[in-house]
């Protein structure tokens, strides 16, 4: 696919390969992580979703893509290993093989091309797609997606979430669409549902000006865009900093 741009490889993205057993059709792949990730994997793909503490802290967060006989995991490269690890953990006796695939890459245009697909979190974030990787790339679409997606006040990945340090719901993962409050247990689920149902998420990651970032609440700083992550208290933040999208948090939370 390809629509005018030097580059759309993501090239700090990987892709994790979960396989059923030969004949399953990828039904004991869908049921194993079904019962683990933060969204639904066996309705309409990609969603992005989270691998959580029992706590429901976030550890993990990615995108799962429907492949044939397979669900595909895009997530961060850097820590693509440690997550394969962890879901061969949770896998038992299950005949399931889980590996990173080098060779499907994930690509992403700020604009609707020719064939990728909404990002599932907002329209507005652009297109991602996966292609087989054919040749090392020359150049990365990596910083330009970085700089889009902190323009919008969405945040991912584990510098921004933290490891085991920030609540799913405190990810904006309500609004991203990075939960189902439907599709049944997974880790994490009993404090996530909670907080939701009680309207509770009293804390936020939020996109910030640099000069207006809390060293105490910051996650990470972005000096190249003059921008911070971070971890603010709903009642007590400038209501100037939220995203359009994130408004309704405002209202909502409670102390």
């Amino acid at each position: 696919m390809s629509d005018g741009f030097t580059s759309t490889r993501l090239c700090d993205r990987a892709i994790i390969r979960l396989t059923g057993e030969e004949g399953a059709g990828g039904n004991d792949v869908a049921e194993f992580l079904q019962g683990l990730v933060t969204n639904d994997v066996k309705g309409a793909l990609p969603v992005w979703a989270a691998l959580l503490s029992a706590q429901g802290k976030a550890l993990f967060d990615f995108f799962v893509w429907p492949a044939k006989d397979a669900l595909l995991i895009d997530c961060e490269a850097a820590h693509a290993e440690e997550l394969a690890k962890r879901l061969t953990l949770y896998r038992l006796r299950r005949k399931i093989d889980i590996a990173i695939d080098p060779k499907v890459a994930v690509h992403w245009t700020a604009h609707r091309g020719d064939g990728g697909g909404d990002d599932p979190r907002m329209a507005a974030l652009g297109q991602r797609w996966l292609e087989p990787v054919e040749d090392d790339p020359t150049d990365c679409a990596d910083e330009a997606y970085r700089k889009h997606r902190l323009s919008l006040g969405v945040v991912e990945g584990r510098e921004e979430l933290g490891h085991d340090q920030t609540l799913w719901l405190e990810c904006n993962a309500v609004e991203l669409h990075g939960v189902s409050f439907s599709k049944g247990c997974y880790i994490g689920q009993e404090n996530t549902a909670r907080m939701n149902w009680r309207q509770k998420v009293n804390r936020r990651l939020v996109v910030v000006p640099l000069e207006k970032s809390d060293e105490k609440r910051r996650r990470v700083a972005y000096d190249a865009h003059g921008l911070a992550i971070d971890h603010l208290r709903v009642a007590d933040a400038d209501p100037s900093l939220f995203p359009k999208w994130l408004q309704g948090a405002l209202t909502s939370a409670e102390d």
